[in-house]
């Protein structure tokens, strides 16, 4: 090609010696006239170099000796591995303490000594309500007891001697003996006046305020514990087989961009009719108290494993118009290297990556990049060669 090239430029030199030599006649001087002379003079440069371009696919076409061109690619040598496949559940973080401070009796609220965000120890006082209306019914019965108790003395010397109806002495002692427990029922409840905290947490809600009436049981504040906390999600039935208690898991929190690994603690006994899962939970610590109630996480299941096999990525198997699937490999010819196109039987996929289980052997070398634009016994040079599959 470059001594073409050489016999071209000689040959433009000469027309341009010839030309200011006068061969051709003498130039002209008008400027219009020099203007046509070039065009027609580079008319002819192109016809001659289009000429030998022509000569030069010829002679590349007859000439055994010419090198044909080869495609750039790079290429992997095929290594036996690992290969695993993990289905996402979306599930979310919950909290098995949660609890609610209640009063044992109703009441008016005197005090709260607590305020929603605070960390309240179990035991701590929480609320105070007002036993008004029982201190005065203590007063109350207390003065009917002092009544049964001289009624009862009464009853129980003469009886001693003999006077007045034994029936008479019963219905004193019943009476005396009925406002006792009376009266310790009610300091009994004297007691209730206060509230306490269940557990030790967070004050996560307030219902009631001091000055507001308090009903039996009825809420005061939402005690919240998320220093243990757990992971809940639905699983699809046809996982049952795969997910098993004390299985480790990833799960990943979206809003926090964190990842943690743990252990499935308990898998649901039953079947959802309504939706065909079951329930798993896997309990975190949660020290910093990132973790919320209700926030969304997402549980990576390994659903199948299996070991020491042929991996490649799943881009580089490509589909005949038959429905075959084949992967171009490194091949051996007389003129050089060649890509060859092997049939591949394929297994599971996950994350861009595919299971050969037919067509490839371990130490094969399969082209990587520009696999795409190949075609069988294609020249190729190799740009690249790796030890080990790139499947990521």
């Amino acid at each position: 090609m470059k001594k073409h090239n050489f016999i071209l430029v000689i040959f433009i030199l000469f027309i341009c010696a010839c030309t200011q030599t006068g061969e051709d006649g003498p130039l002209p001087d008008d400027l219009a006239e020099l203007k046509k002379l070039q065009k027609e003079e580079k008319t002819k440069i192109r016809a001659l170099q289009l000429r030998l371009d022509s000569i030069e696919l010829k002679i590349e076409e007859l000439d055994p000796n010419v090198e044909e061109k080869r495609r750039l690619v790079t290429t992997s040598l095929i290594k036996l591995q690992d290969f695993q496949k993990f289905a996402t559940i979306q599930g979310m973080v919950t909290s098995d303490d949660i609890v609610y401070a209640s009063s044992e009796t109703g009441g008016r609220l005197t005090s709260m000594t607590v305020k929603e965000g605070q960390y309240v120890k179990k035991g701590q006082l929480i609320a105070t309500v007002d036993m008004e209306g029982l201190n005065k019914q203590i007063a109350e019965i207390e003065k009917s007891l002092e009544l049964a108790n001289s009624v009862y003395e009464r009853q129980d010397r003469l009886w001693k001697q003999n006077i007045g109806s034994e029936i008479q002495y019963l219905q004193a002692k019943n009476s005396k003996e009925r406002l006792e427990k009376s009266l310790e029922t009610v300091r009994f409840q004297l007691t209730k006046a206060n509230v306490y905290a269940p557990i030790s947490g967070v004050v996560d809600k307030e219902f009631l305020r001091a000055g507001e009436m308090s009903s039996p049981g009825a809420p005061i504040v939402q005690l919240l514990n998320t220093y243990n906390v757990k992971v809940v999600a639905d699983v699809p039935e046809n996982y049952l087989v795969s997910t098993k208690r004390g299985q480790k898991v990833d799960v990943y929190f979206p809003a926090l961009d964190e990842e943690r690994n743990a252990s499935i603690s308990l898998i649901g006994r039953s079947i959802d009719p309504a939706n065909r899962t079951f329930k798993i939970e896997i309990k975190t610590g949660n020290k910093n108290g990132k973790l919320k109630p209700n926030l969304l996480a997402e549980v990576k299941i390994n659903d199948f494993t299996e070991k020491d096999v042929i991996v490649v990525p799943l881009e580089l198997v490509q589909q005949e118009v038959g429905g075959k699937n084949f992967v171009y490999t490194v091949a051996n010819s007389e003129k050089g290297i060649v890509a060859e196109k092997k049939y591949v039987k394929t297994g599971e996929s996950y994350d861009g990556n595919v299971i050969i289980t037919e067509g490839l052997r371990q130490d094969m070398e399969v082209i990587i990049d520009g696999a795409r634009n190949l075609s069988k016994g294609e020249l190729i040079e190799i740009k690249n060669q790796t030890t080990e599959n790139q499947n990521g």
